[in-house]
């Protein structure tokens, strides 16, 4: 009975630490330390890996740009939870990197790849927004030999919808720019907008369209309504340089906006620390 109870508590014991070494390593992701994350996770048994360690680890090597290595790791998730949703959006974005940064051969095979992961994960989940939302991108911008197009598109669009219908009017604008149907792109994010009213992201994609539209005081106009909402926020601080950049104005202010946001708390959410670099380098040199 001692020898069962020792047992029972060795048990109980590894199950802990496995679990309490998760923890932390989702923390430090959180906090976009990946090379710390991996590195606790690396330190777990193999024996004592279940998917979601092996998903964090996939994740963190997706945070570093290592892309082949984060498919790697995806896989022995997958083969652990094949039925697990959130594992085949994490691969389809993971090839689908690989397939924007591979050469002209590699790019297609790694493109419909990651297509029939995003297909997974949408099939295992419906009512999974993300994986809805990265095959509906997917359908939206591939050519149709890579099987995109906007038929599909439309579809994945009124699934969006159905789930949330603030993200299914942000489809839908996406939908019509791809058309070129600008008038019915804003007026499908002003309805966003109203549904969301909190919904910084909104207010930044509208912004990006009337930039593009060269209406840029309007343009303007929507970032500062995002800082009003989050005026803190990593994600209006990046776009608001972005946008400056792009338009060429104020540049001094992009590049005091840039160095505020690379001394900023962020998140696996926020556009990549490298990004916010290149465009500072670019300013700088």
């Amino acid at each position: 009975m001692v020898k069962q109870a020792s047992l029972l508590f060795t048990i109980a014991a590894v199950a802990w630490s496995a679990g309490g070494d998760l923890d932390q390593a989702r923390k430090l992701y959180q906090l976009t330390e990946f090379e710390q994350s991996i590195q606790l996770l690396r330190s777990i048994p193999d024996k004592d890996r279940d998917g979601a360690v092996w998903e964090l680890m996939g994740k963190g090597y997706y945070g570093l740009g290592d892309y082949k290595k984060a498919t790697e790791i995806l896989e022995k998730a997958i083969a652990l939870e094949p039925g697990n949703s959130d594992f085949h959006l994490w691969m389809g974005r993971a090839y689908g990197r690989r397939a924007e940064t591979s050469s002209m051969i590699t790019a297609p095979g790694f493109a419909s790849k990651a297509r029939q992961h995003f297909e997974k994960a949408a099939q295992l989940n419906p009512s999974n927004l993300e994986a809805q939302s990265d095959l509906f991108e997917y359908y939206l911008e591939a050519p149709g030999f890579l099987g995109g197009g906007q038929d599909k598109a439309a579809a994945t669009a009124a699934q969006i919808a159905h789930i949330n219908p603030a993200e299914g009017y942000w489809a839908q604008a996406k939908l019509s720019e791809k058309r070129k149907e600008y008038p019915s792109a804003e007026q499908q994010l002003r309805r966003a907008i109203e549904i969301a009213p909190q919904q910084i992201g909104r207010f930044i994609d509208l912004a990006r369209l009337l930039t593009r539209q060269g209406r840029l005081q309007e343009a303007d106009q929507s970032i500062a309504r995002a800082e009003q909402i989050a005026p803190n926020s990593p994600k209006v601080v990046f776009a608001k340089a972005d946008l400056l950049i792009k338009t060429k104005r104020n540049l001094d202010v992009a590049r005091d906006l840039l160095k505020r946001y690379l001394s900023m708390g962020l998140t696996p959410e926020d556009p990549p620390r490298s990004q916010a670099e290149k465009l500072l380098k670019q300013l700088e040199g």
